[in-house]
């Protein structure tokens, strides 16, 4: 069963509006901005869990951004068998 909805009027420039509603497809229009604001959330939730971490332990460098990266490249091509041509 679905979470409960309820009906909100938002204001949003016109191009960002019709732009949506052409991408949006079947689920419509209320179903994309819903997805799109979900997304922001959780974006919003990691950020503020980086900066807790950050505050913790010192901010993360690029070197290890960088490694991480090069381990979540090399776990996906396990995972798909295209190791030769991981990008």
């Amino acid at each position: 069963m679905s979470e409960p909805t309820q009906k909100y009027s938002i204001t949003m420039p016109r191009d960002i509006a019709e732009a949506a509603r052409a991408r949006s497809g079947p689920s419509g229009l209320s179903a994309y901005v819903a997805a799109a604001v979900a997304r922001q959330i959780e974006r919003d939730n990691l950020n503020e869990l980086i900066q807790v971490a950050e505050a913790e332990h010192g901010p993360i460098t690029e070197e290890e951004v960088q490694a991480l990266r090069d381990q979540l490249h090399q776990a996906r091509a396990q995972r798909t068998g295209d190791g030769a041509n991981a990008a």
